[in-house]
């Protein structure tokens, strides 16, 4: 296996940091990173914001589902789809230019994570952990607010930053569902059987799996975060192309 592969197999979420700032020049490595993943039309539709004011980390500790080790990282990156920059380029320059609509999200959506994970592949070579932190397109509003947001620019990913601990280091990364589990042939096969995939992924008894579940919808897909996500992610894709602002 090649480093490049090795790298990204034994990538995994670390929450736990040591002491140990990131430097200067680590911290501009992965921003270059960043920027120089693919882009659509080579728009590069996003900002990064470099959360450097400890008040706004502690801030996002808590807005995002209450996860105090937030506050803890020595870097967090705050990943914005972003075309407002470019309206204001083709307004001053095209007579007739139509608003951003539901494409143009998705779209800029795409730059934007495909640009966090080059952040994340970037981090791992320099032996720095990183934790997506979804929760950032909770609370809608609130974050807008926070961060000074204008119009066209929405946050779509967070990434927090730190060296892990030991702890995290030896902890065994989470087991992934097999390549064969996962990849169709030209069309969906509806045939694959999810349960069967947990089991043969967990070793889950039926009477584990079903166990596990149950808790985990409970937890995850009927959580009230997973409630507040989606009503944010409404009132996103209201602000984003809402009837007031349709041609």
């Amino acid at each position: 296996m090649n480093p490049t592969l090795e790298l990204l197999s034994r990538r995994k979420s670390v929450r736990v940091y040591t002491e140990q700032e990131i430097s200067s020049e680590c911290r501009q490595a992965i921003l270059n990173a960043a920027i120089q993943a693919p882009s659509a039309g080579n728009m590069t539709m996003y900002t990064i914001l470099n959360i450097t004011d400890p008040a706004i980390q502690a801030a996002l500790a808590e807005s995002c589902d209450h996860q105090p080790f937030i506050a803890q990282a020595k870097m967090v990156l705050v990943f914005c789809a972003d075309v407002h920059r470019w309206m204001d380029v083709f307004t001053k320059y095209v007579d007739a230019v139509r608003r951003p609509a539901e494409g143009d999200l998705l779209l800029a959506q795409q730059d934007t994570l495909i640009a966090a994970q080059n952040a994340a592949v970037a981090a791992e070579s320099l032996g720095i952990g990183t934790c997506y932190i979804g929760d950032i397109i909770e609370r809608f509003e609130y974050h807008r607010e926070l961060f000074g947001l204008p119009d066209h620019v929405v946050p779509t990913c967070m990434l927090c930053f730190g060296y892990p601990t030991q702890q995290q280091i030896d902890r065994p990364k989470p087991p992934r569902f097999r390549v064969s589990d996962i990849v169709h042939e030209n069309r969906y096969d509806d045939t694959r059987d999810m349960a069967q995939m947990l089991k043969d992924r967990n070793g889950f008894t039926e009477e584990a799996l079903a166990d596990w579940v149950q808790r985990f919808c409970k937890r995850k897909w009927n959580g009230d975060f997973s409630r507040e996500m989606s009503r944010s992610a409404a009132a996103l894709i209201q602000s984003w192309c809402g009837k007031k602002n349709r041609d």
